[in-house]
């Protein structure tokens, strides 16, 4: 029996991709590829959550996007300056809160939100808990300045050690 993943999209799931496929133009880059892709879907409110670190570069794409004429929610990861203890008994510090970053933009009616920069974990919980589409525009990578791919390029295939 032949699987049928065509079953698995939601009319919601065909609609996003629907608008991917529409927009899609490798001419231009990620930012001007995201607005297109909001300004086809209809777009009015977009969020952005970005880490703490990368606060001075989240103020361009919130202009860009408010000159382009979208409302812009905007929340670093330290929304509350909640206690890590708070969730992680024994640990110390201000922890991240993502699923803050989630609710605010839920309670602003975010459309589509912009991960900045958020930890590998804090990415997760913040797009399941967002109930608008999430789309990553800067992944943290502390070693590789941001970009995984420089991984890649260093690594000898079939040497486990440069994993």
């Amino acid at each position: 029996m032949e699987k049928r993943f065509d079953e698995l999209y939601t009319e919601r799931d065909r609609q996003v991709m629907k608008i991917a496929e529409d927009t899609l133009d490798p001419r231009i880059g990620r930012v001007e590829e995201i607005i297109l892709f909001a300004q086809e879907a209809g777009i009015k409110k977009t969020g952005i959550a970005n880490c703490i670190s990368f606060e001075k570069e989240a103020v361009s794409p919130e202009r860009l996007l408010t000159d382009k004429g979208f409302r812009v929610s905007r929340a670093n990861c330290k929304l509350g300056r909640m206690p890590l203890m708070d969730i992680l008994p024994g640990y110390d510090g201000i922890s991240c809160n993502p699923a803050g970053q989630a609710q605010l933009m839920n309670e602003d009616h975010t459309e589509l939100n912009l991960v900045m920069g958020l930890c590998l974990g804090h990415d997760m919980i913040l797009n399941a808990k967002s109930n608008g589409l999430a789309t990553t525009l800067i992944v943290k990578d502390r070693k590789f300045k941001h970009n995984p791919l420089e991984k890649f390029k260093t690594i000898t295939y079939g040497n486990e050690s440069n994993l």
